[in-house]
């Protein structure tokens, strides 16, 4: 395996600093001061070329010197409103990795890692982890904070620090009281406030539409006729959106750990539960598979879901104090679950973590003396409930998250029948269900824009001269496998590959995934139908180990 997605985390939070900054004059919105270098979009048919130039040191953080030469980077304008010029404009950040083998390039190859409000300026610094060789010697890999993201004109909603730390401060990631759960809400009533008040035009002006005519601006840009895109997670939704809005300006497309793009942006409610089900899917599938491990998950002695229910349930009412002396609360036992079924590498860890816990109910002799050190808890990692990146991707401070998700998915109820339908997630997912309510649930009856925004909401026929290539995990948390099979199915035109895995998303982590998309991306070869991939390690296993 090229590289683990442990070691890919590490590669690209560094970068979390480097996209932040450089903000344009255009603030969160207004119209940008006009600058040098910086090629403004036009009507389609004019469309400026963008102006490549180097990247700084910051940008290239981590690339060794004999490489740097591929990298050039780049700032493009393009209008907040597409039908409205006097809204003014806002600038994208690019950063391009030129293909190894000029004399053999394909064309450009944009990328986007998800969330939304995940930043994939610098993702062709990673791009040997996804794609296979070839691939990287054949194509411009094109890396892009979308609008809104990053360093492309940050939306936010706080003038200062301190706001923020208020208004987020307050919110319990899973409520159960009724004193947290009033509290929440209040909080994100005052988030939408600020947002209102402080993120300008481009606050209405966020959805995925709006993301993707940005792309097809980019496409034209580069100087590419037609499209060659890969989404992961959240970007499923961004090349799926193309392929339905620009079908005869689409080339090749894979999309992985898929969304349910119908479902989405029809009905955000049922689409949200239906995330809970899955973290729930996911889960059920670890402590099977710890269970059948043995000594290889430190959770496998007695049964791993009785176990893992009581200490949930316990912790609902009471938090465990850990043998460092911290306490882990239903907080912190859910965050840290979720963030740990992204990524199977992690699973040992999280056995080890749910043991040490456990422990604590039910105290030994053996297990009092083995107690010291830090917990195991502090290991693993720690999902935000507002953001939805692959893993290895950094989440940038700023509020695109629900900028994104509350113009895209209708939540259509009054924020006061969030308590009801949080209950009745409890019922049909006990770990997560409550956890998935108070995100996009609770917030987008109070979100400004979730009314006034224009997103796409279908229809979803790909019309397109190549299938696109859909990549889903049978035991995806994030994006459960059903979210898969409808993609393939709404986009009609398109291929689904199977993969018997966990995890987020796949590219990069299952050789055979790996030489299709590379065959598809290259030669428009498309594979054969119902083909089902392994990984390249399973979980609680080595490399080389089936």
């Amino acid at each position: 395996m090229r590289g683990s997605r442990a070691v890919r985390a590490g590669t690209l939070v560094a970068a979390v600093a480097v996209v932040t900054g450089a903000v344009t004059a255009a603030g969160t919105g207004t119209a940008a001061a006009e600058a040098p270098g910086v090629p403004v979009a036009a009507r389609v048919g004019s469309t400026a070329g963008v102006d490549w130039g180097e990247c700084t040191a910051e940008q290239l953080s981590g690339v060794p010197d004999d490489q740097t030469g591929l990298y050039s980077c780049a700032r493009y304008r393009v209008p907040i409103d597409h039908d409205d010029a006097s809204l003014g404009t806002i600038d994208l950040a690019l950063m391009k990795r030129a293909a190894k083998v000029p004399g053999q390039r394909v064309g450009s190859l944009f990328l986007n890692p998800g969330g939304p409000g995940g930043s994939g300026l610098r993702m062709p610094i990673s791009g040997d982890s996804y794609f296979q060789p070839q691939v990287m010697d054949r194509f411009d890999l094109i890396g892009f904070d979308p609008r809104g993201v990053g360093d492309s004109n940050p939306l936010r909603c706080f003038t200062t620090a301190e706001d923020s730390q208020d208004v987020m401060g307050a919110m319990v990631p899973v409520p159960v009281s009724r004193n947290d759960i009033s509290g929440t809400l209040a909080a994100y009533r005052d988030y939408g406030r600020f947002c209102e008040r402080n993120a300008g035009a481009l606050l209405e002006h966020m959805s995925t539409r709006d993301v993707v005519r940005d792309l097809d601006t980019l496409r034209a840009a580069v100087g590419d006729q037609r499209l060659t895109y890969a989404g992961f997670s959240y970007g499923t939704l961004i090349g799926s959106t193309y392929a339905a809005m620009f079908p005869q300006q689409t080339r090749a497309i894979v999309i992985d750990g898929n969304v349910d793009p119908e479902l989405r942006t029809n009905d955000g409610v049922t689409y949200d539960l239906a995330r809970a089900q899955g973290f729930e899917i996911a889960l059920d599938g670890f402590l099977k598979r710890c269970d059948q491990a043995g000594d290889a998950c430190a959770f496998s002695p007695g049964d791993p879901r009785a176990k893992f229910d009581e200490l949930r349930e316990h912790v609902r009412t009471e938090p465990i104090t850990l043998p460092d002396g911290t306490e882990m609360d239903l907080d912190a036992l859910t965050s840290a679950v979720s963030g740990a079924l992204y990524s199977p590498a992690g699973f040992p860890e999280l056995g080890e973590a749910l043991q040490q816990a456990y422990d604590v109910l039910h105290p030994s002799a053996q297990n009092q003396s083995q107690a010291g050190g830090k917990s195991a808890f502090a290991k693993l990692p720690v999902r935000n409930g507002h953001a939805d990146v692959r893993p290895d991707s950094p989440y940038t401070t700023d509020d695109s998250y629900f900028g994104v998700n509350c113009a895209d998915k209708p939540i259509d109820i009054a924020q006061d029948e969030v308590p009801g339908i949080a209950a009745g997630a409890d019922r049909e997912s006990p770990t997560f269900g409550r956890y998935q309510v108070f995100s996009d649930i609770a917030a987008c009856p109070a979100w400004p824009a979730a009314k006034t925004s224009d997103p796409y909401r279908g229809p979803w026929q790909a019309h397109t001269e190549t299938p696109v290539l859909v990549v889903s995990n049978y035991y995806d948390p994030a994006t459960q496998y059903r979210f898969g099979k409808q993609m393939a199915a709404e986009l009609g035109n398109s291929r689904l590959l199977s993969v018997d895995a966990f995890g987020h998303c796949i590219l990069g982590d299952s050789k055979g995934v790996d030489e299709a998309a590379a065959a598809y991306l290259i030669d428009l070869k498309v594979p054969a139908d119902g083909q089902v991939f392994q990984p390249d390690v399973q979980p609680f296993s080595t490399p080389g180990q089936s």
